[in-house]
């Protein structure tokens, strides 16, 4: 790894933000699959480590939260005997919030869908608000409790809850039913019923599963360490938040989310990005 110069690392992290597996990474640029591990596991790693430290005090007011499910290892019935029940194998789930205004993703978590992880999730979101937010998720009850318990009654909470129809009889979908509606619940506070919506949070997560091969659903690509499936996210919402344009935001100028929440002065470059390994 000391050998690869600062632009050829900057070329494989580039390649693994376009949405490439370790191995078509590995084939695209020349380099041995462990030299692509080792770059993504000590830039992940710092990543991690500066967007912890700088998402704070941020000034967003109208948060969307959603969770996204992957898989480590092998999928939940494929997991062998002596690993069923521990945490990185099979079914993991990474919970997102997204600000409708700057679409800065202030946080996130990787757990399970339970109560416990969306508390974690929610009360670190809390810690990095400077101000009272109107918040929206969907229906899963598991948000009621764990926003309670971290926010109490400082937050405007509201639940959009989507209606299904019935498949055809007989029919078997991949993707869920058709969605005939929508209703939305006021749970806590006062928001405002006309912004409640988790558009961006679901486009979030579309946008997670072209940009990350592992998060590519139907196919083989797959974390095979719970350690590695952080690290690649760290450095796609390091990407996301920090390097990357965002078109609603790019008037006058080009913008990052990072710019338009006031933790960022300019459009980070890859070799920046790099430059966080200590």
């Amino acid at each position: 790894m000391n050998k690869l110069s600062v632009d050829r690392q900057a070329e494989i992290i580039r390649v693994l933000c376009e949405g490439n597996s370790i191995r078509s990474t590995a084939r695209i640029t020349g380099v041995a699959i462990n030299t692509v591990v080792k770059l993504l596991r000590d830039v992940g790693a710092a990543c991690l480590k500066y967007q912890d430290e700088v998402m704070r005090n941020l000034p967003c007011t109208k948060l969307q939260c959603d969770e996204i499910w992957s898989f480590v290892y092998s999928k939940d019935k494929n997991v062998p005997e002596d690993k069923q029940g521990q945490f990185g194998y099979g079914d993991v789930w990474t919970f997102t919030a997204i600000d409708a205004d700057t679409k800065v993703v202030p946080c996130w978590l990787v757990g399970m869908r339970d109560t416990e992880s969306a508390y974690e999730f929610i009360n670190d979101l809390k810690g990095r608000l400077s101000n009272r937010v109107q918040l929206t998720t969907d229906g899963h009850k598991m948000y009621v409790e764990a926003i309670e318990k971290a926010f109490g009654s400082e937050i405007d909470y509201a639940m959009l809850v989507k209606l299904y129809g019935q498949d055809a009889e007989g029919e078997k979908k991949y993707s869920p039913a058709k969605c005939i509606g929508a209703e939305k619940h006021v749970v806590k506070g006062n928001p405002d019923t006309t912004k409640v919506s988790t558009s961006y949070v679901e486009r979030q997560n579309l946008t997670m599963r072209m940009s990350m091969r592992r998060f590519t659903r139907l196919t083989n690509a797959f974390s095979k360490k719970l350690e590695n499936h952080e690290y690649a996210l760290a450095l796609y919402f390091m990407h996301y938040n920090f390097a990357r344009t965002h078109k609603s935001l790019s008037n006058p100028y080009p913008t990052t989310p990072a710019m338009a929440a006031g933790v960022s002065d300019h459009v980070w470059t890859i070799e920046e990005i790099i430059g966080l390994i200590s």
